[in-house]
């Protein structure tokens, strides 16, 4: 197999990323990005993120999550704590987010601490889940080998039958996480690949310090 993709190329000319036109503080620029994209873009899942954690096997690996909130603390999302990224997480801390959305052309990458978010909270956002995706949660211990699709569709089963007209308990192994930033930057494609890239580091006195990068 040999496959060239060196012609695959794009020009980006949609937007610009100046640091008279933002604010100081980079959890409000998401907020103003995100909010952009989802109300002018058809992005599809505005909310949908990749986050890499190292594994424990050494080696980083990358997946895409969805963003369930965001404050200004951080951004959440939820997870069975004994899957293969839960206990990623809960070894090494220290993950990184990235939302890239090429219709606007836009990128985030957000380096940052993770740590479980207080029981109740994940208690009430379970609570609002569909009921499939609350026995889903039951069902599948995450990232283990199964020996078929038809034993996770009978256990499945089983649930059902158990939880018929019954509260489904959200199971101790799953919740959510927050990751708190340290770094975000933000990316606005550009012509002729002088991209514009805006970085900010929080520094010991936890003010946020914008620069701009090289494309």
């Amino acid at each position: 197999m040999n496959t060239d993709l060196g012609n695959y190329r794009k020009s980006y000319e949609k937007q610009e990323l100046l640091e008279s036109n933002i604010s100081n503080n980079p959890l409000e620029v998401f907020q103003k990005w995100f909010h952009e994209v989802d109300t002018n873009f058809d992005e599809g899942e505005t909310n949908a993120m990749t986050i890499a954690t190292v594994g424990l096997d050494g080696f980083p690996k990358s997946r895409v999550v969805l963003l369930k909130k965001f404050t200004h603390e951080g951004f959440i999302f939820y997870t069975n704590y004994e899957s293969e990224k839960g206990r990623a997480i809960l070894k090494n801390p220290k993950v990184c987010l990235s939302f890239f959305w090429p219709k606007a052309e836009r990128q985030i990458i957000i380096k940052g601490v993770a740590e479980k978010i207080a029981a109740n909270m994940s208690d009430g956002y379970f609570e609002s889940r569909p009921r499939g995706s609350q026995l889903g949660a039951l069902v599948s211990h995450q990232s283990e080998v199964v020996e078929s699709r038809e034993v996770l569709k009978m256990n499945l089963h089983e649930l059902e039958k158990q939880y018929q007209s019954k509260e489904i308990p959200r199971p101790a192994y799953w919740g959510g996480f927050i990751v708190k930033p340290v770094s975000m930057e933000f990316w606005q494609g550009r012509p002729n690949r002088l991209h514009d890239r805006i970085r900010f580091l929080l520094n010991d006195e936890f003010d946020w310090i914008m620069e701009r990068l090289a494309p």
